[in-house]
């Protein structure tokens, strides 16, 4: 660092051009604080982009940030229409895209973090360390390498690139990375001939028990109806129980509450069969080149041409080992924040608002925002990373007043919900009693012949209900 430069001179870096990355950008230009934002892939939101077919739970006037808005403004662009849901592409297509657009070069693309550090301290130094600027290390698409300085870390580069393996026990199942060529952890995009191709006529296991493996069982089962042969084995590690398809038709968001519905016509139409109990130890090769999973207890099942794991994300801490951050034990996400979203407490309409304080580490200057922020918690709503960003700008404008206070009101209806597989807008639209209130209990029958009392839980899946 120059002689003459001061911390204060540094931008404030910013890990991720997605959602609360793009938003916390903003929140620092109508500060007065010069961000840098780093952003891995061509293009802003990528990760965003990774899903670009999946369409969101939460409509348009849940998905924009109000700083962001204003600096938007002057270009002439208009919110989507507000009651809508738009799909991952249309998010970055016609606000994140733009956004980062208006911000200019204070977004550089192809810029991979693979190292933060503060400027010649190691996690162990004490001596000076919060005099010293933070030192980024990033990685070009060319790779070539470069250390960037800046005066804070905003890290919201989410949980997209590390999604759980097969096993129950948060390792790769034995033989998963040997099978990689016919393992997937994404919903397919089955619209694309390519990926259509890949699954039709062909068995699938899809594991997981959330609104991701319904989406991705549901879309199955509509190629099943055209393309003779395909199937869907939907393995679960717990048995069926009254909550596994969320709300179905006693669900007050009745989008949400078709997910599930259209999971379980996937099995009651014979278009996939349920596997309950089954925690997958070890991935075999089969004789055919098919793929053999193997329980815990056991038990092989037949085999399948491939196999979807939809079980969760996780947050890539592995950049951030030199700084001292204190991070729950479970979830790995802040200690202070913890407790305010851990999944068996809480849903995503029950989360408490927060800010800088719930995000803050014993390395002063550093803030895990947005999805990342939640560790391995499975739901997360953009309008409460929004508000995390704001929060977390204003504490380092100096504004403590503004900091603490909580500027987010969530509505009553609506904000968890969302069109899902759907694209009827009114789809998403609840009565009242808000998105994460439990529904009236209701009858499920699964398959043929077996009954069960549906008493409605939230969903904890991998995005949830509240998946954007």
């Amino acid at each position: 660092m120059n002689a003459m430069t001061t911390s204060a001179d540094l931008p404030v870096v910013v890990i991720g051009a997605g959602p609360a990355g793009l938003a916390a950008a903003a929140h620092l230009v109508e500060r007065g604080i010069e961000p840098l934002v780093l952003e891995t892939g061509p293009t802003a939101a990528t990760a965003v982009r990774g899903w670009s077919h999946v369409r969101l739970f939460s409509t348009w006037s849940e998905l924009t940030d109000p700083a962001a808005e204003k600096l938007l403004a002057p270009t002439g662009w208009a919110r989507p229409e507000a009651d809508t849901y738009p799909t991952g592409g249309d998010w970055a297509e016609r606000y994140l895209q733009p956004l980062a657009d208006v911000l200019g070069d204070k977004v550089r693309y192809d810029a991979t973090v693979t190292g933060v550090s503060r400027l010649g301290r190691d996690r162990i130094v004490d001596a000076d360390r919060e005099q010293q600027p933070f030192t980024i290390r990033i990685t070009r698409a060319d790779g070539t390498e470069e250390r960037i300085l800046g005066r804070a870390v905003i890290d919201a580069s989410g949980t997209w690139s590390t999604p759980a393996p097969i096993s129950a026990d948060g390792l790769p199942a034995l033989g998963e990375h040997a099978a990689s060529a016919r393992i997937s952890y994404r919903i397919p995009d089955l619209k694309d001939p390519a990926a259509r191709a890949r699954y039709a006529g062909k068995r699938t296991a899809v594991i997981g028990s959330g609104a991701s493996a319904f989406t991705a069982l549901a879309a199955l089962a509509g190629v099943a109806k055209d393309e003779p042969g395909t199937h869907s084995v939907w393995i679960l590690r717990r048995g069926i129980s009254g909550s596994t398809f969320g709300g179905g038709s006693a669900d007050q968001l009745p989008a949400r509450g078709a997910l599930g519905l259209a999971a379980k016509a996937a099995v009651d139409n014979g278009y996939a069969d349920a596997v309950t109990g089954f925690r997958t130890e070890a991935v075999e090769p089969a004789a055919d080149g098919r793929l053999v999973l193997v329980g815990e207890d056991g038990r092989r099942l037949d085999p399948v041409d491939e196999v979807i794991v939809l079980t969760g994300l996780r947050p890539d801490l592995s950049f951030l080992s030199e700084l001292r951050l204190a991070l729950d034990e479970r979830l790995q996400a802040p200690v202070e924040l913890a407790p305010l979203i851990d999944p068996n407490q809480h849903s995503c309409g029950t989360v408490y608002p927060h800010g800088h304080r719930e995000l803050s580490h014993p390395e002063q200057g550093v803030y895990l925002v947005g999805m990342k922020s939640y560790g391995r918690a499975p739901t997360f709503l953009a309008m409460t990373g929004y508000e995390q960003v704001r929060s977390v700008a204003a504490a380092l404008a100096g504004d403590t007043e503004a900091a603490d206070r909580v500027e987010l009101t969530l509505p009553e209806t609506g904000v968890c919900g969302g069109a899902g597989l759907f694209d009827d807008p009114a789809a998403g639209q609840g009565d009242e009693g808000g998105c994460c209130a439990p529904a009236a209990p209701a009858l499920v029958q699964i398959g043929t012949g077996l009954s069960l009392p549906l008493a409605v839980t939230e969903d904890a899946s991998s995005g949830g209900c509240c998946g954007s």
